[in-house]
């Protein structure tokens, strides 16, 4: 099938173009979820991303999806874990390129603020056939999306909030008919003394949060260009800049600092022809670190070139490669990482109600082609009404990860013979969803996937070594359900997540297998919001169950139960100017809860957002 492929696409058959259309001028989804037949996709857009403009990634996605975020305290590392999976096995992108660390293999989620982005994508499973290195659990893809015919518009919003937090933002968009540029800035800032009680000590008396100052800024530059007719140019830069003091443990008096320095660039050329396209991105990331004085730097340099094209009726096929150059600089070694992806994907649709996938990728590094990865997914609405609809939808898929740089050559302890992690999964989901005085969207899934290499740094004499020793397998239940209906003059809508996670390692040398530390079998998000008019409120929480602290599963965290609740009101205006306004209380029930062992977070927090749009 590769061979094909190639074949057809030496001989000049080029891409069929499904998302952008350059009569309307508008940028529709990307070529990956068309591809992602049989998985589940969850997307968040800029009016649901609004409330969380003064906050981070992380919150997000810990309170509207669910992935379960490990955070070392308010403001300070966090990772996503899909499905009981590691950080390490989720690949993030931005604007269709890979942002995680080569020396790490992993994003730090606090580190991204929902004010540099315009939509979320969140894909669930093992999909190395479809995104590439790390997406064993699941991918993160963050997007800019660019706007025509707006004119001159600017934004500015300030926030002010409990702990000394402050948030600026501003953002400048002109566009035209064929060009669209737009500017944004944003600072925060916060002190986060909050009051939190000592468990280290006899009594668990109340103290203050010491040594937890955050301070982020960053600035974001969009430029889309539609050249004649055939022709769409597209590049952003994204700049973050953040210093921070390292939260301790509690019981610990450590001052420890660090500051982070993010530069991303990515240029798009696109060239249409009348059913095809051909697509050439070229991406550059660089990280810098300086943790206590000590400097680390990492670089990166995508050459990603894509072909999609229509051939034959009912099918849809795209070939690509990415092409990857990184290099460390880290404080115990320097080292370069070339890597090669070739991958192809086809799409079959026979009839309206039924969607078929197929997507190969071959990797080639450190002169090994391997491991060759497929996956198979199917979208299948087997019962249609007019108002109702039910669709299955199934997928199996291989995964892998390449061993970090620090896997490999951190010294001392590096062991450069280590396996790529490699997993296998498979999904099975039912949608259902019905129109009328009720507007109901409900989904099911069951997930259930192996993972085998998974890299364990384990201790060899006095040093500790990565090994390729553990192996694990996850399973469980997803369900997501969306209701909303209007009564009078209110908005209605009510949405309910619930997530049930089996990871159990299968390397303990217990008799019976062990749930992973730092993984919850059980996580729930609630939501209910109300509008009347341009009044809105909205009441949400999350609840995470017991998570064990070690290996073992003999000491437990108790679960927590957090909420939040808000109001905003978008009909403040002044002539042409709007004055939307937000206040809203977090963990308003003041729960005194950490989501890892020792690591105190946050009680009651206040919020006021004052946004100003010209």
């Amino acid at each position: 099938m590769m061979l094909v492929l190639w074949m057809f696409a030496g001989l000049g058959w080029m891409p069929l173009q499904d998302t952008v259309s350059l009569s309307e001028i508008e940028v529709s989804a990307p070529s990956w979820e068309h591809f992602a037949s049989g998985q589940k996709v969850i997307s968040f857009e800029k009016r649901e991303l609004n409330d969380y403009s003064a906050r981070s990634l992380a919150d997000l996605l810990q309170e509207k999806s669910p992935v379960f975020v490990r955070q070392y305290g308010s403001g300070m590392l966090a990772s996503p874990s899909f499905r009981g999976t590691s950080a390490g096995h989720t690949a993030i992108f931005w604007n269709g390129i890979p942002l995680n660390s080569p020396s790490l293999g992993q994003s730090d989620l606090s580190l991204m603020p929902i004010q540099a982005i315009d939509q979320v994508q969140l894909q669930f499973g093992s999909s190395g056939a479809l995104m590439g290195n790390e997406a064993i659990g699941g991918s993160v893809h963050l997007k800019t999306n660019p706007s025509f015919e707006k004119g001159l518009k600017a934004n500015f919003s300030q926030t002010a909030g409990s702990y000394g937090l402050f948030h600026s933002g501003t953002s400048v968009h002109f566009s035209s008919q064929k060009l669209s540029i737009q500017s944004r800035f944003y600072r925060q800032f916060s002190a986060n003394k909050f009051r939190y009680r000592d468990l280290s000590l006899p009594g668990t008396p109340e103290k203050f949060q010491e040594n937890a100052q955050v301070e982020q800024m960053g600035w974001v530059q969009n430029l889309s260009w539609v050249i004649g007719e055939k022709d769409l140019i597209k590049a952003s830069f994204w700049w973050n800049q953040a210093d921070r003091q390292i939260q301790p443990v509690m019981g610990s008096r450590t001052r420890d600092q660090q500051e982070d320095q993010s530069f991303r660039a990515v240029w798009d050329y696109t060239h249409f022809w009348n059913n095809s396209s051909a697509n050439l991105k070229l991406g550059w990331v660089q990280d810098e670190l300086n943790f206590n004085g000590i400097d680390n730097q990492t670089s990166q340099f995508f050459l990603i070139p894509e072909w999609n094209f229509d051939f034959w009726d009912n099918w849809e096929f795209k070939v690509g490669g990415r092409a990857t150059f990184a290099k460390g600089e880290l404080s115990t070694y320097s080292a370069k990482d070339n890597r090669l992806e070739t991958y192809q994907s086809a799409l079959w649709r026979p009839k309206e109600v039924l969607s078929l996938s197929l997507n190969l990728r071959q990797l080639a590094f450190e002169d090994l082609w391997k491991p060759f990865l497929p996956s198979l997914g199917v979208d299948w609405i087997f019962w249609k009404k007019e108002k109702e609809q039910w669709m299955l939808k199934s997928s199996m898929a291989k995964g892998f990860k390449v061993p970090t740089l620090n896997d490999r050559f951190w010294e001392p302890g590096g062991n450069p013979d280590l396996l790529p992690e490699e997993s296998l999964s498979g999904e099975l989901g039912l949608h259902w969803t019905k129109r009328g005085f009720f507007n109901l969207e409900q989904s099911l899934t069951y997930f259930r996937m192996k993972v085998d290499n998974w890299i364990i740094w384990m201790p060899m004499g006095a040093v500790w070594s990565p090994q390729n020793i553990r192996k694990v397998t996850n399973q469980g239940l997803e369900y997501e359900g969306k209701l909303d209906w209007s009564s009078g003059p209110l908005d209605w809508q009510v949405q309910l997540g619930y997530s049930l996670t089996q990871a159990l390692d299968l390397t303990t040398d217990s008799n019976r297998p062990q749930q992973l530390p730092y993984t919850p079998r059980h996580q729930t998000n609630t939501a209910l919001k109300a509008e009347l008019g341009s009044i809105a409120w909205d009441f949400s929480g999350t609840w995470v169950g017991q998570r064990s602290i070690g290996t073992g599963d003999s000491r437990k965290m108790d679960p927590f139960h957090i909420w939040n609740t808000g109001i905003s009101c978008s009909a403040l205006k002044w002539g042409k100017v709007q004055f939307p306004i937000r206040f809203q209380i977090l963990n308003l029930f003041n729960a005194d809860y950490q989501v890892l062992y020792l690591r105190a977070m946050p009680g009651r927090t206040y919020q006021f957002n004052l946004s100003i749009h010209l």
